[in-house]
């Protein structure tokens, strides 16, 4: 079978997929991902065929950038946005051309990848990396993580759809026009697809958030699927040499976040891991980390799933891929999240008992993070709870369960 995955963000919205893609070739179908061009040695390292899209955020300009809000409020990020994914819409068809038996969207890519499966005449499955769908058990995973109520969280998950429906209108437009379908209103194809179930996987733990009983059928949580890298890959022998000089460190990294605040970043990282009489692992990022000294080490490119059961602790954006990757691999973690969903997933860490209380990026200090810090290395109950959840994550097959589904649909 062919089947076309479509994926765009930042490396933690991408990455994923490549595991999973990986998992859907071993099982002989033949499997490409679309997506950003800067992603392309990574889809074709895990022995996909790579399928590009237009859109770009890896210079901070686009809808995950750099962490900072853009000037103009509200209405700019949604101009900002709607560009985005109307440059986004027009590649996906032209990823799609070459053929494919099925297509697996992510959340992103879905409301586009609705109207070419709808064109092609081919089914679709969604592969979530987060929750979108309204539920009275939490609000909306990029509205900051605090809770409304039941009827309060459902009502402003209804909301967030509509906003969502605004921001792909033209481009879903343009996509109709350019497929030769009828004209739809906005919001008109999403409320279709979950009139006939549309079913949508979600690549995230239940131990981490449970599937809400007012979900929908067709809705599932099924458990993570990884970054794809070869688990025979050793660790650069200067990792190794200094992680064997001297007690766990910390990780401390923020990912494809705060671009253009390395020097400030470095500085405080630095200051805390003194502060803290820690040794640490600073991992360059979008941010650009760097630290020098006496059990301090600067890294980049190296997988969480080698770095993280190595460590004491993570210090870390919160991001979903990253949360998951903390507590797979057992350790506790302290979240400073930036944007977006991470305020979610920050809450989620610390309810769980694996992480301590969030320190939101913009109230970030030295002193701050080396008190959460010395909690987190010394307080063992981080870590017995970050160890059970990893128990129940080493459980789950999320990438086994997509598998079972393309099959179905076949």
């Amino acid at each position: 079978m062919r089947i076309l995955l479509a994926a765009a963000g930042s490396y933690g919205d991408v990455a994923p997929y490549t595991g999973l893609g990986a998992r859907l070739r071993g099982a002989g179908h033949e499997v490409a991902l679309a997506t950003q061009e800067s992603f392309a040695p990574l889809v074709r390292g895990a022995g996909l065929t790579f399928r590009p899209l237009p859109a770009d955020t890896s210079g901070g300009g686009g809808r995950k950038g750099g962490g900072r809000k853009s000037g103009g409020g509200n209405r700019q990020l949604m101009r900002t946005a709607a560009a985005f994914v109307r440059e986004l819409g027009a590649g996906l068809v032209d990823a799609a051309e070459p053929g494919a038996d099925v297509l697996l969207l992510s959340t992103t890519t879905a409301p586009l990848g609705w109207q070419v499966a709808e064109a092609m005449d081919i089914p679709s499955l969604g592969v979530y990396l987060q929750p979108t769908h309204p539920t009275r058990e939490f609000a909306p995973v990029v509205s900051g993580g605090r809770s409304l109520g039941g009827p309060g969280n459902r009502a402003l998950g209804r909301f967030s759809l509509r906003m969502t429906d605004r921001v792909y209108a033209d481009a879903i437009a343009d996509l109709r026009t350019r497929l030769s379908l009828p004209r739809a209103g906005r919001g008109a194809v999403r409320r279709r697809q979950e009139e006939a179930g549309w079913p949508v996987l979600h690549g995230f733990s239940s131990a981490v958030v449970p599937r809400p009983a007012d979900w929908r059928e067709g809705l599932d949580v099924v458990g993570n699927w990884w970054p794809h890298h070869d688990p025979q890959t050793p660790l650069p022998a200067p990792f190794e040499d200094f992680l064997r000089a001297g007690p766990p460190p910390v990780f401390i990294g923020f990912g494809s976040m705060a671009a253009g605040e390395g020097a400030r970043l470095s500085e405080l990282a630095v200051s805390a891991l003194r502060l803290a009489g820690l040794r640490g692992v600073l991992q360059e990022g979008r941010a650009g980390l760097m630290g020098q000294g006496d059990g301090i080490l600067t890294v980049d490119g190296v997988p969480h799933a080698l770095l993280f059961p190595r460590m004491a602790a993570v210090v870390h954006h919160a991001g979903a891929g990253t949360t998951a990757a903390g507590l797979r691999a057992g350790v506790p973690a302290i979240p400073v999240p930036v944007m977006a969903d991470q305020p979610f997933w920050a809450s989620r860490l610390a309810g769980l008992g694996a992480a301590t209380a969030p320190i939101p990026f913009k109230e970030l200090t030295a002193e701050r993070l080396a008190e959460q810090l010395g909690a987190a290395v010394r307080e063992a109950t981080y870590k017995e709870a970050a160890g059970a959840v990893s128990r129940r994550m080493g459980t789950e097959d999320g990438a086994g369960h997509v598998l079972k589904a393309v099959e179905r649909l076949a």
